[in-house]
């Protein structure tokens, strides 16, 4: 039977659902975002991350452009976890990278900030936890300054429960009990590839802009006009 959304809890809030995302691995998701995101643009300016959680994605963004020599740059990394974003000043202050990073506390339904704002906006695994996702890419859309990147790559939902609970073994099935259910209730929360490419045609993109870009992962990439 083909699975429906089932939508999870908007916000991540409690220290325990913050705690257990924090120390699951993601360090490949990670390097594999921040390797597709250098493949599609230069990084420099303003970068926005919505739904930055604690802050692991910035953080290896920041580590490698460091490594690059990259100078011209700044970070927003932006979350409606007040918890998530209690460990993301944790991991920022160990890693000596406060001064690169700006931690927000916003909702990205509702951002704070000017149009044309950003020089790029990324977002990884924001979009499977608003049940209404595309008011959240409008906003988005609103802040990039035109010719600006939009990159966000989210959970594609599978299609069987069959399919959830292989994908939970496969890469989930070493953590503990709570990290694997979060990571069942995404999967069934997350859109389609089908209902991805639907909503960007909808902001005026190209559906094709959207692409499966691993067994459980849809990617977005496009420019504004």
């Amino acid at each position: 039977m083909t699975l429906h959304r089932v939508l999870e809890p908007e916000v991540m809030d409690t220290l325990e659902e913050a705690r257990d995302y924090d120390v699951m691995d993601h360090s490949e998701v990670n390097r594999v975002f921040v390797d597709d995101l250098f493949a599609a643009a230069e990084i420099s300016g303003d970068v926005l991350d919505l739904g930055t959680g604690t802050a692991l994605i910035p953080i290896e963004l920041c580590q490698r452009l460091e490594e690059e020599g990259v100078e011209d740059y700044r970070v927003m990394a932006a979350d409606l976890s007040t918890s998530m974003l209690d460990l993301a000043r944790y991991n920022l202050e160990v890693r000596g990278l406060t001064n690169r990073i700006q931690l927000d506390h916003v909702d990205a339904k509702e951002l704070h900030y000017e149009d044309d704002q950003f020089d790029i906006v990324i977002s990884n695994s924001i979009v499977h936890h608003i049940p209404e996702p595309i008011v959240a890419m409008r906003e988005a859309i609103r802040v990039v300054k035109p010719g600006g990147l939009l990159f966000f790559r989210d959970l594609m939902r599978p299609e069987t429960a069959d399919d959830v609970s292989r994908l939970v073994e496969t890469y989930a099935g070493d953590e503990n009990e709570h990290q694997r259910q979060m990571f069942d209730d995404s999967l069934r929360a997350a859109l389609s590839l089908d209902e991805a490419r639907e909503l960007v045609a909808q902001l005026g993109f190209n559906a094709d802009s959207v692409q499966a870009t691993s067994d459980r992962h849809w990617t977005w990439i496009a420019r504004t006009k």
